[in-house]
């Protein structure tokens, strides 16, 4: 943490943006070491911050995965808002469900569905005032994954990686390297060189022009004390915004209608959410049939600890019995949830889907309800 706050006080930066910092107390060493550079605590921002909120993923993957821990610490975003030289900035930090195994990938659908999320909390309800929109954090997905296709496709973010004019740093801008000592090579999987899961994207509303002049990576040690700073390398841009007419923008933020990748995106977003909603509504059922039985055990238990032959056996099996119903019960609703967050996230991808289609082809796309149903039975089949 110390080595930290030097670092950051020494950039002096506009915004840094921080994550996974898990202790109130290291929050508050870096709080009061950076105050006097970072006056605003909840992102260590220069400038006043206008507005602030947090929405937090209705998906955080599975409770009884504790080993793993994304459940109970919860994924969400933080957006600021903040005036800078008159323009307007929405600067978003978020950090997606961790993918663990590139070959199994059980959280695939969750993660897809936390992008879908936040792209619709980016696009459709916090940045239709905004000048200037920038979003950075571990999405713990690679550039082409259909998660993070999805997300830049449907908001028009650009990937500060692909279009800056100058990068210095690790290797195709990995953020996890394996020179970096706190990754292990099975952090790294099929990828031994390294991945880019971490992103600095951004775009400029209508009247500005944006661009990121550079962008650095630290690259697995810091020069002085020998260590990293963290297991993910810190990524550094500038960027630089200038009044101009909307056309003058040479990649300017398209609307839906304009990107017909949208489309496919979407129709293999929502297959993937329908396969999963499918297997989480097999898992109630089948947890509703466990509660079932445990009840009926229970009962049992009840009427042989009335009687004397094995009124000793039935108390021993209570307390498990009650245990085995308590915790499918506390599973069957998970699932539950579970199965409505994955079928409200594809509801909301068919209705994009259904006004993009009528708008190129009228009526080529089946209804809301039926096509549903179609990825229901698909997922069924499988």
């Amino acid at each position: 943490m110390k080595r930290l706050g030097d670092f950051l006080n020494l950039e002096s930066f506009d915004l840094a943006l921080l994550e996974e910092v898990w202790s109130e107390q290291d929050f508050q060493y870096l709080r009061q070491r950076l105050s006097g550079t970072y006056p605003d605590a909840h992102y260590f921002r220069r400038h006043p911050i206008q507005e602030i909120t947090q929405h937090v993923y209705a998906l955080n993957g599975y409770p009884y995965m504790f080993y793993h821990g994304d459940w109970f610490c919860g994924k969400s975003v933080g957006l600021l808002v903040l005036r800078l030289s008159g323009l307007v900035l929405n600067a978003y930090v978020t950090h997606l469900h961790a993918e663990y195994s590139r070959q199994k990938d059980i959280y695939l659908a969750h993660r897809v569905a936390q992008a879908w999320e936040l792209a619709q909390f980016i696009q459709c309800h916090t940045s239709k005032n905004a000048d200037v929109v920038l979003l950075c954090g571990d999405l713990n997905m690679h550039p082409r994954d259909l998660g993070c296709c999805l997300l830049k496709e449907w908001t028009g973010l650009r990937d500060a990686f692909v279009e800056t004019e100058d990068f210095k740093g690790s290797d195709d801008g990995c953020t996890m390297v394996p020179k970096n000592c706190y990754v292990s090579q099975q952090d790294l999987g099929p990828f031994p060189l390294g991945i880019r899961i971490d992103y600095v994207l951004y775009k400029a509303g209508s009247g500005f022009h944006i661009c990121c002049k550079t962008l650095k990576t630290t690259t697995g040690c810091d020069p002085q004390s020998g260590m990293p700073f963290s297991d993910h390398e810190a990524l550094m841009a500038t960027l630089y915004v200038k009044h101009s007419p909307p056309q003058e923008d040479p990649c300017p933020a398209r609307g839906p209608q304009e990107r017909p990748a949208l489309i496919s995106l979407l129709r293999e977003a929502r297959t993937e959410l329908g396969l999963a909603a499918a297997k989480a509504r097999w898992w109630a059922t089948f947890l509703g049939y466990v509660i079932a039985w445990g009840l009926a055990l229970l009962v049992l238990l009840c009427v042989l600890a009335a009687g004397e032959e094995a009124r000793e056996v039935a108390i021993i099996l209570w307390t498990p019995g009650v245990g085995l119903v308590l915790g499918a019960g506390a599973i069957y609703l998970f699932h539950k949830q579970e199965a409505k967050g994955l079928c409200r996230a594809q509801a909301e991808m068919q209705l994009v889907l259904t006004r993009e289609t009528e708008t190129r082809d009228p009526g080529s796309e089946p209804p809301l309800a039926h096509c549903l149903q179609q990825e229901g039975d698909r997922a069924d089949e499988q």
